[in-house]
């Protein structure tokens, strides 16, 4: 550790490989989005065996993927308040209301309950977000959703890898909605997509991210620009650009080394931390999961913020996923409170490094310093 400055949290773990391809696209002198964003598209569509499409972040991915499914002005989308900010502004930024709703504390994804008492006959949707690579009961979401009517829109954006019931996430489901944010499973250094089957609404993705010009996608493609066209629906400048995707393309490549290590780091995390008496683990198959990220829950009145302070004096960077959603002034509304799961516990935890560039033997580190403050706190 002596020659270490600091273990990251998380970090964009690329290699040559990335580098080059974006010489490549570089010396192409066509840096937005074409024939490498097609490619990308097409690798994708392989990896899921669905229509894929590349769009400039998660949270566009999330906007468009609403919009696509006529989520509009005084719909509802029920989502839990814990989760990056993100997926609540993607839902406002199409005119709906996120309805905020507690969290399973054992998984710390959506609860079902809460769920069913909060549809209504405005609630158009559902977003479940796979908080760290975690599906939670992604089964019970879909027989609500088939009996009431409703679309189901996942946030994949830390489950890129990950299975659920033997299959691909992104391979099944209505719509789902994945990160290639720099320090996600896989990265393009920005970057998102959308994985649906339903051919119509990812139609209107494709046309929406180029500012909704009918076609353009195809133009560009091309390698051609679209002088006459029409414009039928709210676009967005919301397209992925070859640079993006020549990042995204190598790391795809790289993608199954990068979760087995993820997968390895959270098992023996989970080995090294669980005598902790004053901590407690997520109880995770991290056989099926791939993490992006790991959480760790405080117990026994534990100082958070003394807890953090002291890993980084040993030069440990943490974090804190998430502060709740209805507790900020934008999306506080009486239908949001009472979440007592959410305000029970998101206090408590504390993420820790987590990314394909952390070794075991930071791990080591990492968990001989918890176990020395756990002692003499």
């Amino acid at each position: 550790m002596a020659n270490k400055i600091m273990i990251k949290l998380s970090k964009s773990c690329i290699g040559d490989e990335e580098k080059k391809a974006v010489l490549d696209v570089l010396d192409l002198e066509s840096l937005g989005m074409g024939k490498v964003v097609k490619d990308f598209e097409s690798e994708l569509s392989k990896y899921f065996k669905r229509k894929v499409v590349c769009v400039s972040s998660g949270t566009s991915a999330l906007h468009l993927a609403l919009q696509a499914a006529n989520v509009g002005k005084g719909d509802e989308v029920l989502i839990q308040s814990l989760t990056y900010v993100a997926s609540y502004q993607a839902i406002s930024a199409t005119g709906a209301i996120p309805v905020s709703c507690d969290i399973d504390p054992k998984t710390l994804t959506l609860d079902i309950k809460d769920i069913k008492r909060k549809i209504n006959s405005k609630t158009k949707a559902i977003m479940p977000v796979h908080y760290s690579g975690d599906l939670g009961f992604l089964d019970e979401i879909y027989e609500i959703a088939s009996t009431e009517g409703l679309r189901v829109i996942e946030d994949a954006a830390h489950a890129f890898g990950s299975m659920f019931n033997g299959k691909l996430v992104g391979s099944f489901g209505d719509i789902v909605c994945f990160s290639f944010d720099g320090i996600k499973n896989i990265t393009s250094g920005e970057g998102g997509c959308v994985v649906s089957n339903d051919k119509k609404l990812l139609k209107k993705i494709e046309d929406a991210r180029l500012l909704g010009v009918m076609k353009d996608t195809k133009s560009r493609f091309d390698g051609k620009r679209s002088w006459a066209f029409d414009v039928h629906h709210q676009g967005w400048r919301y397209h992925m650009s070859n640079i993006m995707a020549a990042i995204g393309k190598e790391q795809l490549k790289k993608s199954n080394s990068f979760f087995k290590h993820r997968q390895k780091l959270a098992q023996y995390y989970d080995k090294k931390l669980f005598q902790n008496k004053n901590i407690e683990t997520f109880k995770r198959d991290y056989n099926s999961i791939v993490p992006h990220i790991y959480v760790i829950k405080l117990i026994n009145n534990i100082s958070r913020q003394k807890f953090r302070q002291n890993l980084l004096k040993n030069g440990i960077e943490t974090g804190m996923h998430y502060q709740p959603n209805h507790l900020l002034k934008l999306y506080r509304q009486k239908k949001n409170h009472n979440l007592y799961n959410t305000e029970n516990i998101y206090e408590k935890l504390v993420t820790l490094p987590l990314h394909p560039d952390l070794t075991i033997s930071d791990v080591d580190f990492i968990t001989e310093k918890i176990s020395f403050f756990s002692e003499n706190v």
